[in-house]
């Protein structure tokens, strides 16, 4: 005759999971085990639940930070930064804060993930009776050995990051990093893409580039230098050239990019070929070269009709008469 079951001592206690199993099944091992085959996955599902959760509603706050209104204006995220683009709204300003805010945000989201899972995990961990303690000892030990391994492409993480939230330069500007000079095309955490004069791509490391220099921040100054030839009248010369650079500052397209009222410093450079005379004028970001092009044809042109000498032939070897 086999014995009755009897029931555990668990299954006296009411609102228990064991008391609950063994009224339901009889059996005595389940209602024993009810502990760890139904209380403790129920809460680490609801722990993983709970998970998913906030990391789904921090990255939709995210994506909706990050995304610019559409008429122009500059996504949420990057309202109380350092905004250093060009006031004039173009397509290039468009996508420099396009890029900068979904940077940003990639890391966000990356920092969400890591820090929500790794919560959950620990709990989970702790959950099932395992001593994290050591664990968090020896991933941070792995941690450090991984950063000693990898602390170039850490560098250029961190640089990315802190060059975006600086905004020392974004997509559309002309920047000089050292051996690259170009148009920035793409803005990455890790490379930013440069494409110089001729055409060629640069792919920069963030964590390499030591200076930067930033041609197409707040304003940027046009700088023509006129040559003279040596006994030139230079006050003559002076009032010309100044009359000259005011009519074409004053008319498109160069109006147009024009901030401030064009000066001519005077003498810069003596050589022994020519005389120089400097100009300057301050003009929105990125329109120093258009701008020195045609000063400078205007102004030749206006010197020659007005019967200066040109000392540029004579540079240019076509004063020389033994051919």
């Amino acid at each position: 005759m086999l014995p009755l079951p009897s029931a555990p001592e668990c299954a006296s206690d009411e609102g228990t999971w064991c008391g609950q199993v063994y009224r339901l099944t009889g059996n005595e091992w389940l209602a024993a085990s009810a502990h760890w085959l139904v209380a403790k996955p129920l809460k680490i599902l609801l722990i993983l639940v709970i998970a998913f959760l906030v990391r789904y509603l921090i990255r939709k706050l995210i994506d909706k930070l990050t995304k610019a209104p559409g008429d122009g204006k500059l996504p949420p995220l990057l309202r109380p930064l350092r905004n250093r683009a060009n006031n004039k709204l173009n397509n290039d300003v468009i996508e420099r804060n396009r890029q900068r805010a979904e940077t940003i945000g990639s890391v966000l989201k990356s920092v969400t993930t890591f820090l929500v899972l790794g919560i959950a995990v620990i709990e989970i961990l702790a959950e099932v009776g395992i001593n994290v303690g050591p664990l968090l000892a020896s991933a941070g030990i792995v941690g450090v050995a991984l950063g000693f391994g990898a602390q170039n492409l850490v560098r250029d993480f961190l640089s990315g990051i802190f060059m975006m939230l600086e905004d020392q330069y974004g997509v559309g500007d002309f920047i000089d990093v050292g051996e690259a000079i170009g148009e920035v095309e793409a803005v990455g955490l890790r490379i930013t893409t440069l494409r110089a004069l001729d055409g060629t791509v640069w792919y920069v490391r963030n964590g390499e580039i030591l200076r930067v220099g930033n041609s197409s921040q707040d304003h940027s100054v046009a700088v023509v230098d006129i040559p003279l030839a040596h006994g030139t009248d230079i006050e003559h010369a002076t009032r010309l050239i100044a009359q000259v650079a005011t009519e074409v500052a004053s008319e498109p397209p160069v109006s147009e990019d024009t901030l401030e009222r064009p000066e001519v410093l005077g003498v810069d450079n003596v050589t022994v070929q020519a005389i120089y005379l400097r100009l300057i004028l301050k003009v929105r970001p990125g329109k120093q070269w258009m701008v020195q092009r045609l000063l400078r044809a205007k102004i030749l042109a206006a010197l020659s009709d007005a019967g200066f000498e040109n000392p540029l032939p004579l540079l240019l070897g076509g004063g020389d008469t033994r051919k």
